[in-house]
């Protein structure tokens, strides 16, 4: 029975932390960001984040997008300075047509920083992208 489930691997879904100038206050800013870099909109996407360490760990964040369009992307949060010295997990359940995926996104601690910024896809920002 078990050999007989087929779990689909997440293709084309990315998450990307990006270092923005907040608009307001001039800081430069850390905010994690989900790519859609499918042809199909994503149905119902669940996002679960967590920061942590051998000693320490953050509060857990949910956040919940009702439709992300193809070749889209959303917000999902800010990050402050502190939980750059963490890992970083963001688990992401979405459904695609009638079909459930899930995929866990790792940043793993101090990765997150301004050397190691790249250009993201869709979004013609710098950051980092964990595919």
């Amino acid at each position: 029975m078990k050999k007989d489930i087929q779990i689909p691997i997440v293709e084309e879904v990315f998450v990307a932390v990006v270092q923005e100038q907040h608009p307001e206050y001039k800081t430069d800013d850390w905010n994690a960001y989900i790519i859609n870099n499918k042809d199909v909109d994503l149905d119902t996407v669940l996002i679960v984040s967590k920061g942590y360490s051998e000693a320490k760990i953050t509060p857990v964040m949910r956040h919940t997008i009702k439709l992300l369009p193809a070749r889209s992307y959303a917000k999902i949060e800010f990050m402050q300075n502190e939980v750059l010295k963490l890992n970083n997990e963001f688990r992401v359940t979405f459904f695609e047509g009638n079909q459930m995926l899930d995929k866990t996104y790792v940043f793993r601690k101090n990765t997150i920083n301004a050397n190691a910024l790249q250009t993201i896809p869709l979004m013609q920002l710098k950051g980092i992208l964990v595919k």
